[in-house]
């Protein structure tokens, strides 16, 4: 059962459409986080996510589009939903060790990736993946001025320093590789320690959705200097890696995660084939951009 909501402050309402009817899931302030639906007649899932804009961020204009339809996706399907912003590797030790039901936005997860937290297991053996939704491009940054490195092929980065954030899947061949020890690896821990990484020389290449990274650094608290000094100095690599579609990612800890899986695919091709998701999306641009 929830505790008494004491001092709950409001917080962003949530709103869909289902059958020409629209749907508004009001939510408060709770626990280190935000809940919604607190009447709902399922379970409540605790779900982690991390400040990723322009997707989703505690700061952003309605926190961002996939906050607006994770809380969406999941309260249509009658659930109670906690959602708490952590750095990204705590947010993945969370779900993986099963201190909270769902993670999200990840990545596709390979099923060789192994578990930073557990020992001997892999990331899927403690993660279970939904069906995905839209994302966005993932490719390499160089310092402005360099030549290109990547020419389409991950065999041409060989032995190349590349900057990543710790926990962050990427793309199935480059976190193989990157496992294998192919790859120089230096890791952030979010991303905009990644471009200063880059820009700070410590690395040649760094991987990553290139909007998120500039968003990132126009979203930080730095300077106005400091943030045209790391945007001046970081370009493209002329190939993009490719596009990478979202996921939740649930703990399969959890005894009800077959059903809640279940549930949350249905809501997805619910919201996908009654064109609400793209109606979110555009709505996220046209309100908060």
């Amino acid at each position: 059962m929830l505790t008494p909501l004491v001092f709950a402050q409001s917080v962003t309402n949530v709103g869909y459409f289902k059958d020409a009817s629209y749907h508004l899931v009001q939510g408060v302030e709770y626990e280190n986080g935000y809940l919604y639906n607190p009447k709902g007649e399922k379970e409540l899932l605790r779900v982690v996510t991390l400040d990723w804009p322009p997707y989703i961020g505690q700061a952003l204009c309605n926190k961002g589009w996939v906050f607006q339809f994770a809380v969406a996706v999941l309260a249509e399907q009658g659930y109670k939903v906690h959602v708490e912003f952590l750095p990204w590797a705590r947010a993945v030790r969370a779900a993986e060790t099963g201190k909270a039901d769902i993670l999200m936005p990840e990545y596709y997860i390979e099923d060789s990736a192994p578990s930073d937290y557990v020992s001997g297991k892999t990331r899927r053996e403690m993660l279970a993946l939904s069906n995905s939704f839209p994302g966005g491009e993932i490719g390499f940054l160089k310092r402005k001025g360099d030549k290109d490195r990547f020419d389409g092929n991950l065999l041409s980065l060989k032995g190349q320093k590349i900057g990543v954030v710790r926990g962050y899947q990427n793309t199935p061949e480059f976190d193989a590789m990157m496992d294998n020890g192919e790859f120089v690896i230096i890791e952030a821990v979010d991303d905009l320690q990644l471009v200063k990484l880059l820009v700070g020389k410590r690395v040649d290449l760094i991987i990553g959705d290139p909007k998120v990274l500039r968003f990132t650094v126009n979203y930080s608290q730095l300077s106005k200097s400091e943030k045209v000094n790391l945007l001046s100095n970081i370009e493209n690599e002329s190939k993009l890696l490719k596009y990478n579609y979202l996921y939740f990612a649930l703990s399969k800890s959890k005894p009800q995660w077959r059903q809640v899986l279940d549930d949350i695919n249905k809501s997805l091709y619910q919201f996908s084939n009654s064109g609400e998701t793209e109606r979110i999306i555009e709505m996220g641009n046209l309100e908060c951009f």
